[in-house]
């Protein structure tokens, strides 16, 4: 009988579990004899503890973080299937030095991310959460705010040209945007033009958009990167999307930019803390739209997760490399390849 591929999974999920992950657990791992699986015992601290993680060969997380003790002494750990595309809460230096590759889903998640941003482009250009409140209130033409924009003809910009950020700018075409700008020091100049996307330095992308977007991942570089300097370079006009990370843009900054009408609003469906403490002055604020970490949570992107994540690590227990690495060409690790060999030979 062949040593089981023992697989942990993230304790956050909690009455979650059925609803989101657990048929595909049932469906695609239940029915490999090779695999065993079960929920990790929750941290007295909440950071993944090594004495614990190492019993196991693959995790399936959503949310525990990991930092650089959790990975200290490692060695049978070879997989972290993250369910979803963040992966901040995971300290992928040290993963990488554990021999533990760190697997993605971004598939399943683009699209629905992608008209995420789309949704809050076309709510504040309309006006609607005022109209909506006007209208709860009883009013009805008379005395109308500000009125609403059209798309046509409006430039849109992206802080980053990965997945998501090509997927929203595929849709935004089709609704009569009329200039697509990024800035993704890491994109090749040949996929910016396939997009039909102009490439751009930062300071362009946000002084010449009529909506500016976030797409770019958490990490040390990306932190804090829009400040007061950037939103005084916005058009007082301009709209601020985020649907990334809460702490890519210094929300003091953005609290004051909207304040002072320095920008005409933001979408936001995430915030620096999560969730946001009840007096966090966006949550008061008319000129933003707001919404919990939660408006890509739809069926078939949830789904999507779960499944992927499945298949991530079940790609790992027959000694394969998963698709999306979140720290890509640790698979060519000595650590590693000698790990994966384990499960590719039985």
């Amino acid at each position: 009988m062949p040593t089981p591929f023992r697989i942990g999974i993230d304790p956050g999920w909690g009455e979650n579990f059925e609803a989101h992950l657990g048929r595909f657990v049932r469906g695609l791992i239940d029915p490999r004899e090779d695999l065993r699986w079960e929920f990790i015992p929750a941290p007295a601290d909440e950071v993944a503890r090594p004495e614990v993680i190492d019993t196991y060969d693959g995790l399936l997380i959503r949310a525990m973080p990991f930092d650089s003790t959790s990975f200290r002494g490692v060695e049978r750990l070879i997989c972290i299937a993250r369910w979803g595309v963040g992966f901040d809460a995971i300290d992928i230096e040290a993963a990488t030095g554990a021999d533990v590759i760190v697997a993605l889903t971004p598939v399943a998640i683009t699209r629905a991310v992608a008209e995420t941003q789309i949704t809050l482009i076309l709510a504040l250009a309309k006006r609607l959460a005022d109209l909506d409140r006007r209208t709860r209130a009883g009013l009805w033409q008379q005395n109308l705010p500000i009125l609403g924009i059209d798309i046509v003809g409006k430039t849109l910009s992206s802080i980053g040209l990965g997945r998501i950020g090509a997927e929203m700018f595929r849709i935004a075409r089709g609704i009569g945007f009329e200039r697509l700008l990024a800035c993704d020091p890491y994109c090749p100049a040949s996929r910016a033009r396939a997009l039909d996307v102009e490439l751009v330095d930062l300071d362009t992308a946000i002084s010449q958009g009529d909506f500016v977007t976030l797409n770019t991942p958490l990490n040390s570089s990306t932190r804090g990167m829009i400040g007061a300097r950037e939103f005084a370079l916005m058009k007082p006009t301009a709209y601020f999307i985020n649907t990334a990370r809460g702490p890519i843009a210094q929300e003091s900054a953005l609290i004051d930019a909207l304040r002072t009408d320095r920008i005409a609003g933001a979408g936001l469906d995430v915030f620096e803390q999560e969730p946001p403490s009840p007096d966090n002055p966006l949550l008061a604020m008319e000129n933003a739209i707001v919404s919990p970490h939660s408006m890509a949570w739809t069926q078939q992107g949830l789904a999507g997760n779960s499944r992927d994540a499945c298949r991530n690590l079940l790609c790992v227990a027959s000694g394969q490399v998963p698709a999306c690495l979140a720290n890509p060409g640790a698979e060519n690790r000595h650590g590693v390849r000698k790990k994966l060999a384990r499960w590719s030979s039985q």
